[in-house]
């Protein structure tokens, strides 16, 4: 067991262990730690604990520094030099004629690499405009191709729901998410309904899926299937419909009459 803080760089941006050292951390601290892109401004989203060896990365880096009013200002200035890099690299993109997107531009905290975030169909060959840039900013140039959920992730937005994106707002990684979900979830399988702004499936999917297991946790009853024929103590009908969260199964009996019930009340006609 290992005594750490997890440290966030970015706004629901994934969370990394740092070893606290001699400071004394809570949660919303500011801090200087050295990262493998080099010295990085980041925030303490996860105050000191106990952590178990398997689950850190090692070698696990020590925090430097709290941050100063200094390094914020700085931040501040880090800001202002990005939007005007994005503005260059967009001119410099046209200028080559590049079949890509630039969704956004990061600088490393002490200034040892400019990173380009971009979007494109396919592969791009970028090497000339690396060349142009390096010789405007002098130095490290790094040009990232992402996918169009990272895109979303990065510039925000409103879902369907009304609210900001959960990837932009607190999700920190993307999780896998299918088709398969909204089947259980009786959602409708249109497309337009069940993806999001940036085209694939909605992470939300995920967030309800495991309340919609088709078996009873308790008593392990497996769910009626839709379409099925079964036995209720109203008599002998078929299954049209299921409440996963409830445990309920909606029957359309022989005499046309519907009623609900659990499932731990119903036998199939293949069991019986």
């Amino acid at each position: 067991m290992q005594i750490v803080v997890g440290v966030r760089f970015k706004e629901a941006g994934k969370i990394y262990y740092f070893d606290p050292g001699q400071l004394v951390l809570v949660q919303d601290d500011d801090v200087i730690v050295e990262t493998a892109r080099g010295i990085e401004y980041g925030m303490v989203v996860i105050g000191p604990r106990e952590v178990k060896d398997e689950d850190i990365v090692l070698p696990l880096k020590t925090v430097q520094r709290k941050a100063t009013p200094s390094d914020r200002t700085k931040v501040k200035e880090n800001e202002v030099k990005e939007k005007e890099a994005f503005t260059i690299c967009e001119k410099k993109i046209v200028t080559h004629a590049l079949p890509m997107k630039l969704i956004d531009v990061e600088y490393t905290f002490d200034v040892n690499k400019i990173i380009f975030y971009f979007t494109a169909d396919g592969r791009i060959d970028f090497r000339e405009l690396v060349k142009d840039l390096a010789a405007v900013f002098r130095t490290r140039i790094e040009l990232r191709q992402i996918g169009v959920r990272d895109e979303a992730k990065l510039m925000g937005g409103i879902g369907c729901c009304g609210r900001s994106l959960c990837c932009s707002t607190f999700l920190g990684d993307f999780e896998p998410v299918s088709i398969r979900m909204a089947k259980e979830q009786n959602l409708s399988l249109n497309p337009t309904k069940i993806s999001g702004i940036c085209g694939r499936l909605m992470c939300c999917l995920k967030y309800e899926n495991d309340c919609y297991c088709n078996k009873c946790p308790s008593k392990k009853i497996t769910a009626p299937k839709p379409g099925t024929r079964v036995i209720t103590v109203e008599g002998e009908g078929k299954v049209i419909s299921i409440h996963n969260q409830r445990k309920t199964a909606t029957i359309l009996l022989d005499d046309s009459k519907t009623v609900v019930a659990s499932w731990e009340d119903v036998i199939s006609k293949d069991e019986a």
